[in-house]
C-alpha cells in the first residue's frame, strides 16, 4: 500500500529524488518537510483555568519549529539511522513518514506499509490483560482476529511473560509492557519498520533477542528507519545515516562518514 502526505509545497512527484530515474527505488521519499507547532507562552493551573482564557483569548501562543526543510529518501530494503541530540527532531520525523503527524510544509511518499515502533505499549489498555492487549494492539497494527490467532503463541513465547498473559497490564512492569509489544509489532515482516530506540528494552538477554529478531527483518529485505543514542548499533546495522541538528539535516551519507563526524563534535 503506498500512502501519500501531499502539503502545501507540492505533490511528492515534485521530489528532488523523484526527478531521478531509479524512482520505484525509493520506498521512502522526504522533501523540505518541516513541522512547526504552537506552544502557550502563558502557565495554566487548571483544565478550567485553561478554557477560560481560551474562550477569551487571553492566551499568548508562540512558534516552535520543530523541523526546517528537511530532504532525504531512503532505498527499498535499506537501513537508514537517525542521530542527533535530544530534541533535534528525529521522534518527530518519524511520526510523520508513520503518519500519525502532518507536517506544516513539504512532501512525504511511502512506498509500502509501515509497521512503527516507536513508543511501545502506547496503545495498551491498562485495565486489560497481557492476552486481550495482544488483539487490541494488534488490531492496531492491522491484524486480523483470525491471524492473532494463529500467532498468539509465538507472541507470548518470544515475549517471555507467559504466566504473566491473564493478568491486567497496569501490575506490569514497564519492561515486561515493551516486551510484549515489541514481540506484537515484530510477528509479521514489515514492507517498512519504523525503530525509535526500542532495542533497549529488558534486560541484556532479552536486548540480545531484540537485536537478533531485528537482524532477520533487515536480511529479509525490510526497509528500516532506526533511531538510536548508541553509534555502535548505527555503525553496525546501518548503511546510511541522517545526522539532524535543531530541526535541520546536518549531514547525510554513508554510515561510517556521519557517525565520525558527529563524534567529532
Amino acid at each position: 500500500m503506498n500512502t501519500t502526505i501531499d502539503t502545501q509545497m507540492g505533490a511528492a512527484s515534485d521530489c528532488p529524488a523523484a526527478a531521478q530515474g531509479d524512482d520505484r527505488d525509493r520506498i521512502i521519499q522526504i522533501s523540505n518537510v518541516s513541522m512547526r507547532f504552537r506552544m502557550a507562552n502563558d502557565r495554566v493551573r487548571s483544565i478550567k483555568e485553561y478554557f477560560v482564557k481560551r474562550l477569551r483569548r487571553e492566551i499568548e501562543y508562540r512558534e516552535f519549529e520543530a523541523l526546517h526543510q528537511v530532504s532525504f529518501d531512503v532505498r527499498r530494503g535499506e537501513v537508514v539511522g537517525l542521530i542527533g541530540r535530544n530534541g533535534a527532531g528525529k521522534s518527530t520525523i518519524l511520526k510523520i513518514i508513520s503518519g500519525i503527524l502532518k507536517p506544516t510544509e513539504g512532501s512525504v511518499l511511502v512506498r509500502g506499509n509501515v509497521a512503527p515502533m516507536l513508543e511501545l505499549g502506547s496503545g495498551f489498555d491498562m485495565d486489560m490483560t497481557g492476552r486481550e492487549n495482544v488483539y487490541i494492539n494488534g488490531a492496531i497494527l492491522g491484524y486480523t482476529e483470525k491471524f492473532i490467532n494463529e500467532k498468539y503463541e509465538e507472541i507470548v513465547e518470544f515475549s517471555e511473560i507467559g504466566p504473566f498473559m491473564d493478568v491486567p497490564l497496569r501490575n506490569y512492569s514497564s519492561g515486561m509492557i515493551a516486551r510484549l509489544a515489541f514481540s506484537i509489532a515484530t510477528v509479521v515482516k514489515p514492507e517498512i519498520l519504523i525503530v525509535d530506540e526500542v532495542l533497549s528494552v529488558g534486560d541484556a538477554e532479552f536486548q540480545q533477542k531484540s537485536f537478533a529478531r531485528m537482524m532477520e527483518l533487515m536480511s529479509g529485505g525490510t526497509t528500516v528507519l532506526f533511531v538510536s543514542h548508541t553509534l555502535p548499533q548505527i555503525r553496525q546495522m546501518c548503511s546510511r545515516v541522517v545526522w539532524l541538528h535543531q530541526g535541520k539535516v546536518q549531514m547525510f551519507g554513508p554510515a561510517k562518514e556521519v557517525c565520525d563526524a558527529y563524534e567529532t563534535l
